[in-house]
């Protein structure tokens, strides 16, 4: 006689990027001939089973999304073991994704009774079960031969993407640019009887290695093959002091006659990168604008704000270009503005407010994190936001409303000596992005001497190189924009009024 399963899902899960997400969905019914299914939200990630078998009454931990897009992620390190209890509030297990590696904070009381998915284990399709969860006094030893197939079993794997997921972009995918990334309106997977063989998913020692940002870091700083290394950290996951003691193998890998490159596959990230860079390329007619601009008096400023700041602040030549680029938006706001598509009709969007994207290069990619209202805020405050966002890039810890918008980008390569100069490309739907070259000391015309010869002084000087797209700046504009932002970082008291 068919087995007959009532699934009731529970709402209240919480999830934590250090902070937390909340799932939501709606309400639904859904009938399949052996059982019948009700969902409380969507995309919840418990829910409660009166198995067939000779189980007790449980609740199914499910891979949980993280966000609207995600349809996969990589199990991290446990912080429960079976039998241990767990109290709302608690960490469960990390879930990583390309960008991020996050709590799963649990809001439920009960005890592990069975992880059906290790540490290390990749691409776990969201819904499919995880762990089994009873209450407290209830006989963990039943759930021994407990398996996935028990808990509905494997959900189908999502088709990998050519250009990787929405939320790994630095623009939402509601915009309205043609440069957008598409949005996944696909509804939630309706539960289903399982398929699945009961094949093992590959671990992390069988597929592409599992590393921390900061070991990716490292190892890229050092050189060294992450698939020459058998990482030791938990469920194989690669850490410092993996990379720290890894020795090459000296000429062995020529003489054999293996490979002299390393392939490495395309991230989601990298792809959205790609994608939306080469469209910005071919859609944004691109126009370029230089100027040298004398920071001598801003550094000298600098200076004298840190020695007085006993230690609460210290400035960044950064700071004052986020600034100045805020002030010079205000002042010429059609460089403040976006190109946009909306309801078929083409809109070009003058912002009221400065929020300045600062480029910043991570492990996995470059990222652009939001100061927001950029305008209105002080050096000291643009000062701790830049930092923590910068820190939290690298990190990749980042939350999407955290880089995905802006009204405007800097790019600053000054910290190089070697760059001069350069170009940037424009993040759409943003119209302008300067880019920043490193300090040089120029020889300039001093004081007349007596005899009438005039003097040479030693100036310091940036060359500042701004993005413009055609369509939404005209080229007189562009220059009147590059004129106000030399006159803010020339004058750097009027940042402070």
């Amino acid at each position: 006689m068919p087995a007959t399963t009532t699934l009731l899902a529970r709402a209240g899960r919480q999830l934590s990027a250090r902070g937390s997400i909340a799932a939501r969905g709606s309400l639904g019914v859904a009938r399949c001939p052996d059982f019948v299914v009700r969902r409380t939200p969507a995309l919840s990630a418990l829910a409660r089973y009166y198995a067939s078998k000779s189980f007790p009454s449980h609740t199914v931990v499910s891979m949980p999304a993280l966000s609207p897009t995600m349809t996969s992620g990589n199990i991290g390190t446990w912080q429960k073991k079976v039998g241990d209890i767990i109290a709302p509030g608690d960490v469960l297990v990390e879930i990583e994704t390309d960008k991020a590696q996050m709590d799963f904070e649990f809001q439920e009381e009960g005890v592990i009774a069975k992880i059906l998915k290790d540490s290390g284990e990749k691409d776990v399709p969201v819904g499919t079960p995880i762990a089994v969860m009873v209450e407290e006094g209830e006989d963990v030893s039943a759930f021994e031969s407990f398996s996935v197939e028990d808990a509905g079993g494997e959900k189908p794997a999502p088709t990998p993407s050519k250009k990787g997921d929405a939320s790994e972009a630095s623009e939402s995918p509601k915009s309205g640019s043609g440069t957008a990334p598409p949005a996944n309106e696909s509804a939630a997977p309706e539960a289903y009887e399982s398929e699945s063989t009961g094949a093992r998913l590959e671990t992390s020692l069988d597929r592409q290695p599992s590393a921390s940002p900061a070991v990716l870091k490292l190892a890229a700083e050092k050189g060294v093959p992450l698939s020459a290394i058998k990482g030791s950290g938990p469920g194989g996951k690669i850490t410092k002091q993996d990379i720290e003691k890894y020795k090459p193998a000296g000429g062995a890998a020529a003489a054999s006659g293996a490979p002299t490159y390393e392939d490495t596959p395309a991230t989601s990230m990298r792809k959205v990168i790609a994608t939306r860079l080469t469209q910005s390329m071919q859609q944004n007619p691109h126009y370029f604008v230089a100027s040298n601009i004398s920071v001598s008096k801003l550094l000298k400023l600098r200076e004298a704000l840190n020695a007085s700041s006993e230690g609460n602040y210290k400035l960044s030549v950064n700071d004052f270009l986020i600034k100045a680029l805020a002030v010079a938006a205000k002042k010429v706001p059609a460089a403040n503005s976006s190109w946009l598509e909306e309801g078929g009709q083409v809109i070009i969007r003058q912002h009221n407010v400065v929020d300045v994207s600062v480029a910043v290069a991570t492990p996995v990619g470059l990222m652009t994190p939001i100061v927001k209202n950029a305008n209105n805020l002080g050096l000291q405050s643009i000062s701790a936001q830049v930092k923590d966002l910068g820190k939290r890039a690298r990190d990749g810890k980042l939350k999407p409303e955290e880089y995905q918008g802006g009204t405007i980008t800097i790019s600053n390569m000054g910290m190089n000596a070697a760059v001069e100069r350069f170009t940037a490309v424009i993040n759409p739907p943003q119209a302008v992005i300067v880019a920043i070259g490193t300090t040089q000391k120029v020889a300039v015309p001093g004081d007349l001497s007596e005899d009438g010869t005039p003097s040479v002084e030693w100036d310091d000087q940036i060359v500042i190189t701004g993005s413009f797209d055609h369509k939404v700046v005209d080229g007189a504009v562009g220059g009147e924009f590059m004129r106000e932002l030399k006159k803010a970082l020339e004058n750097p008291l009027e940042l402070m009024l």
